[in-house]
C-alpha cells in the first residue's frame, strides 16, 4: 500500500474535520484510547452505531454531504457515514480517505428495491484508515440495531483487518457482493457520484417523505412470518 500524504489529513469542504462539532465529537470518542489504532476503532463504532443508517436521507449537495451535517442529523447513508468517520480520524491526526465500490445488495426493503429498480448499489462508500503503516478498510454504514433486525452480522473492526461486508447473513442468505472497486480518494469525487446516482436512481433522489424505520418494521413482519426466507433481490 502507498504511504499516506498530507491530503489525507487536511479538512475539505465535505470532510470538514476542522468543524467544531466534528472535533468535539472525535475527541470525546477517543478519550482514554492509548494508540492511533485504539482511537480509530473507537471512532468506527461511534459512527457505526451512533449514526443511524438511512438510505432515503440523500442530499447530494456539498452541505448535505458534510461530516458536520451528518453528525447533526444523526443519520445518513453509507457515503456520508464514511465521510464522517474519515473526518473524525483526521480531526485526531489519523490519516483517512474515502473508498468506493459497486455492490450487489441481496437484502433490502421492498420499497427501496422498487425505487432503485436494481440490486446494484453504485458508489457504496467506506473509509480507508492509515493504521500502523497500512491502509485498512472500515465500513460503518449499518448500525448494530439494523443488523439485529435483519439477521445480518454486524461488521466488527479491530484496526488491523479490513471490515467489509459479509457475503451471507446469519441465516445463510446471500447478502453483499462486491462487483467493482472504484478506488480510494483523499476527497470525495462528488460530481462523479452525483452523475452516477442521478442516472441510475432518479426516483430515489426525490422521494416523498419516507421513514426508513417504517420500511424496516414492515420487513420485520415478513421475516417473522417466514424466518428462513428474508426478503431478497435474488
Amino acid at each position: 500500500m502507498p504511504p499516506c500524504s498530507q491530503e489525507t489529513l487536511r479538512p475539505t469542504p465535505v470532510i470538514d474535520s476542522a468543524h467544531a462539532r466534528v472535533t468535539a465529537f472525535a475527541r470525546t470518542q477517543v478519550d482514554g484510547a492509548a494508540t492511533a489504532r485504539d482511537q480509530a476503532v473507537s471512532l468506527y463504532y461511534a459512527v457505526r452505531d451512533g449514526i443511524r443508517y438511512d438510505p432515503y436521507a440523500i442530499d447530494l449537495s456539498v452541505e448535505g454531504m458534510r461530516a458536520s451535517t451528518t453528525l447533526a442529523s444523526g443519520r445518513g447513508w453509507c457515503v456520508p457515514k464514511a465521510v464522517l468517520l474519515a473526518a473524525c480520524c483526521r480531526a485526531v491526526g489519523i490519516p483517512a480517505r474515502l473508498g468506493f465500490a459497486d455492490v450487489r445488495n441481496h437484502l433490502s426493503t421492498e420499497r427501496l428495491r422498487n425505487l432503485m429498480k436494481t440490486d446494484i448499489f453504485f458508489w457504496h462508500g467506506y473509509t480507508s484508515i492509515f493504521i500502523d503503516g497500512q491502509w485498512v478498510k472500515a465500513t460503518p454504514a449499518f448500525n448494530f440495531e439494523l443488523c439485529e433486525r435483519f439477521h445480518l452480522m454486524p461488521l466488527d473492526f479491530d484496526g488491523a483487518a479490513d471490515a467489509i461486508y459479509h457475503p451471507f447473513d446469519r441465516l445463510g442468505n446471500a447478502h453483499m457482493e462486491y462487483v467493482r472497486y472504484r478506488g480510494e480518494f483523499s476527497d470525495i469525487p462528488l460530481n462523479r457520484i452525483r452523475d452516477s446516482l442521478i442516472r441510475h436512481y432518479g426516483p430515489l433522489l426525490t422521494p416523498p417523505a419516507i421513514d426508513f424505520d417504517e420500511d424496516v418494521n414492515k420487513e420485520r413482519a415478513v421475516v417473522r412470518g417466514a424466518p428462513h426466507h428474508l426478503p431478497s433481490n435474488r
